[in-house]
């Protein structure tokens, strides 16, 4: 059984993958301009990754005992392309922190199949991150 700090973790980390498979969804329909197509197919691609994450997080409490949250936190969308890719980028930093802080705790409770789950993730979030760095250096 994980710890209740490891649960409220995972769950927060369900809460951030919702969000921002929502976020991301809204932003592929919302953006605009001369890079809409391309930033468009960007967001949606990355939506659907980041809804897969959240099944696997939900399915990982589950078996570990707990309930899986169905609350996302707060979506941010922007209001234009450049806004989008700034609001994106933070969450990515904020879910790479996370991620970082759970692999740590289930480290330490002896969880290896919690920890190699987020290395993974971590590792998509961290290209996420990268993708979203590059499109706002342009």
């Amino acid at each position: 059984m994980a710890s209740k700090k490891l649960m409220g973790r995972l769950n927060s980390a369900i809460a951030m993958e919702i969000q921002v498979s929502i976020q991301y969804m809204w932003q592929h329909i919302m953006v605009k301009g001369i890079n809409a197509d391309t930033l468009g197919d960007i967001f949606k691609k990355i939506s659907i990754t980041e809804m897969k994450h959240a099944e696997e997080i939900a399915e990982r409490v589950f078996y570990l005992g707990g309930v899986p949250t169905h609350q996302p936190m707060p979506i941010k969308i922007g209001n234009t392309a450049k806004e989008m890719l700034r609001i994106d980028k933070k969450q990515e930093e904020e879910a790479i922190a996370l991620y970082r802080e759970i692999i740590t705790i289930a480290e330490k409770e002896g969880d290896t199949v919690t920890t190699n789950l987020f290395t993974d993730i971590l590792a998509e979030e961290e290209e996420h991150h990268n993708h979203f760095s590059k499109l706002l250096a342009d």
